[in-house]
């Protein structure tokens, strides 16, 4: 895509001389009118659900005006203050574009590919926290909100595409009118790990909120509620102090910085670059639960040793989403990765003799999003994956090809998406 023309954040109006009073009272009167589909016309409903690019429960004003470039249809963002607050994806896709380095009018951008035929652009940034390939899930962190490229201040330049054409906006499954309006981007992230300290892991999401939770599913109980993170950061579990307690976790990935809870308190750790995901394991069998990232980019793993050392494991495509567990049942944290197109899982053990083992198992529907745990208790990690249009987990036990794939059990627990 090359440079876009200039966009601004502000509508100039103009009078004429001849303007009569009755003019000047209709036009007073269509100002305070609700505002028109940019093109005249309304679009159908389209087939990705978007949200409004901020982070959840937040409000923000959007414009849109004749005239405004490259299309009347773009939308304009602003709060005040707005300089630097995160900017998330609208919904799930994979990043085709993302200049971290000014180019053009759109300064520094974004583009996500949602599939149909559908994506969205995001300008005008302060800064970028994806890079191209990256697969992001609705409501992920893609940037901060600037000034940068040919703006008159700082706001987000969004737009909704359909093929090469920007199309009216929809948001929360209405088509965009401007004004003040308050994001229900709010969705939750499956995940899974053994809460309760009985071996078998439980199932559990980060619900994305302006006040975020990890919330814990507890047969026959209330779910257990931990409120921890920001709606912007990526969610991660661990035994942070070896004590044998599962702990919550968060990054936050404009700063590149983890932070971990623990019954002492929170612990902070700067590691990676800002588009890495995070990921957490027990890399060396010690009992407690290290940090590290996957590196979408160079299709790396970056595992973070106790003593503050990286190692560095090659595993996957760009687009992919990375999983961790115990697949041979040794006591150490192995790597893997799932194809959320496919639906396939590839997951990497080490043998006695340091040789890598690959096992490739399809699993899930596309669409689905991996969680791996330990259902049974055996000591082995197990697959799984949830369903976000129906918010159901489907647990596994068997992963290699020629073994039965049989499930274990099915749970609808979160909220659906749509």
């Amino acid at each position: 895509m090359g440079p876009a023309p200039r966009t601004t954040a502000r509508t100039t109006a103009r009078t004429t001389p001849r303007a009569t009073t009755l003019v000047a009272a209709a036009a007073a009167l269509a100002l305070l009118a609700p505002a028109a589909p940019a093109t005249g016309a309304r679009r159908a409903a389209p087939v990705t659900a978007f949200q409004m690019p901020f982070p959840c429960g937040e409000t923000w004003t959007g414009s849109t005006r004749p005239g405004h470039s490259p299309s009347v249809n773009a939308v304009d963002w602003n709060r005040n203050p707005d300089l630097g607050a995160p900017v998330v994806s609208a919904a799930a896709g994979v990043v085709t574009a993302a200049y971290a380095t000014p180019r053009g009018g759109y300064g520094r951008w974004v583009v996500i590919d949602h599939g149909n035929g559908e994506s969205t652009l995001y300008a005008h940034l302060a800064s970028v926290v994806v890079a191209v390939g990256q697969r992001v899930d609705q409501g992920a962190m893609i940037g901060t909100l600037g000034d940068s490229g040919n703006s008159s201040g700082s706001h987000l330049h969004f737009e909704e595409k359909s093929g090469r054409s920007v199309v009216p906006a929809w948001f929360n499954g209405s088509e965009f009118r401007s004004g003040a309006q308050t994001s229900r981007n709010c969705v939750d992230v499956p995940l899974a790990g053994n809460f309760a300290g009985d071996r078998a892991s439980e199932i559990a999401v980060f619900r994305r909120a302006r006040k975020s939770s990890f919330i814990v599913h507890v047969a026959g109980a209330a779910p257990l509620t931990v409120r921890f993170g920001k709606a912007y950061d990526e969610p991660l579990l661990g035994d942070w102090n070896g004590d044998g307690r599962l702990d919550v976790g968060v990054r936050t990935p404009r700063k590149s910085k983890f932070k971990l809870k623990t019954p002492s308190g929170i612990v902070k750790v700067r590691w990676g670059v800002p588009s890495d995901i995070p990921v957490s394991g027990d890399w060396n069998g010690d009992g407690s639960t290290e940090i590290g990232v996957r590196r979408a980019a160079e299709g790396t793993f970056h595992q973070r040793m106790p003593d503050g050392s990286a190692v560095q494991v090659w595993l996957g495509d760009a687009d992919d989403l990375p999983v961790t567990g115990d697949w041979d049942g040794n006591g150490t944290t192995d790597l893997g990765v799932y194809d959320q197109a496919t639906a396939t899982f590839t997951l990497r053990s080490v043998d006695a003799a340091g040789l890598s083992v690959l096992e490739v198992v399809q699993f899930g529907a596309a669409g689905d999003l991996p969680v791996t745990g330990d259902w049974n208790g055996d000591g082995v990690t197990d697959l799984g994956v949830w369903s976000p249009a129906t918010a159901t987990f489907t647990q596994g036990v068997g992963r290699a090809p020629t073994s039965a794939r049989r499930p274990l059990r099915t749970v609808r627990f979160g909220t659906p998406r749509g």
